[in-house]
């Protein structure tokens, strides 16, 4: 019976739906998570009757079709880039992205990652490091025994050195833009990688040209609601009991099709 395939794939794709959504409470505390939803769309369909088709020899035309539908397909799982609320962590190496852009970080193999984390620190050489001990671009060292580290909103890094009392500028930490950037792959540990689909990376300045402005001293939180995504959880948990109900149905008309005929 064609009704146990079809309530199969809706099954399925209410599973996929429920392990998005999970990956999206499990990362609610996650800096710069940006959420996902599941896309679906509906399968081919088997024209029966063709709407449209001559009826008659008389010209007249079938005004309603016979279409039985194959189910439900996934398409994807985009994942939503709108910003997340900054909260204060008072780290002077903490810095968060107020509108468009991603930080630049330089992997070890010498690739670029993109990344909305901005929870920075310094390595043993005094370079600005991200958690996994990889440099944001463009590279900025920090003096020993340096003080009054500040990150103004167009990235600009500077401090006080010994035997000074003005500040010295060391550089400016970049941004990154993409046309489509949801078209980014992630890979873990709050990184994306460009992918064909993002379009080339677009290097600039913080705060000039549509890019966003960097809070120092903050950190950008998931984009998740608790809310919203308690209630999808309910509803994709009802559809699936929908589609095993629709099998269990299906199964008991085809044991009542079967007794017949014993």
């Amino acid at each position: 019976m064609r009704a146990l395939y079809t309530a199969s794939t809706g099954m399925a794709a209410q599973e996929l739906n429920v392990q998005v959504i999970s990956n999206n409470i499990a990362n609610m505390r996650t800096t710069g998570y940006k959420k996902q939803r599941a896309a679906f769309q509906d399968l081919i369909y088997d024209h029966v009757r063709r709407v449209g088709a001559q009826a008659s020899d008389q010209g007249t035309l079938i005004p309603v079709g016979v279409d039985i539908g194959g189910g439900v397909k996934t398409v994807g799982t985009p994942r939503m880039m709108g910003q997340g609320t900054l909260s204060i962590t008072g780290n002077d190496l903490d810095v968060a992205i107020r509108g468009e852009g991603f930080f630049k970080i330089q992997m070890p193999d010498g690739t670029f990652t993109y990344t909305r984390d901005g929870t920075f620190s310094m390595d043993n050489q005094g370079r600005i490091v991200n958690a996994q001990g990889n440099l944001v671009q463009p590279t900025i060292t920090v003096p020993t025994a340096s003080s009054q580290l500040t990150i103004n909103a167009a990235g600009q890094v500077s401090v006080i050195v010994p035997g000074t009392t003005t500040p010295t500028i060391l550089g400016s930490i970049g941004l990154t833009r993409f046309i489509n950037k949801a078209g980014l792959m992630p890979i873990g540990d709050n990184l994306f990688v460009e992918t064909p689909a993002s379009g080339t990376p677009q290097d600039g300045t913080a705060n000039l040209d549509g890019f966003g402005d960097m809070q120092q001293r903050n950190l950008e939180q998931a984009n998740v609601e608790v809310v919203t995504e308690i209630s999808d959880l309910i509803a994709a948990q009802r559809a699936y009991e929908m589609n095993a109900k629709v099998i269990s149905a299906a199964d008991q008309m085809l044991q009542s099709t079967s007794g017949m005929f014993r």
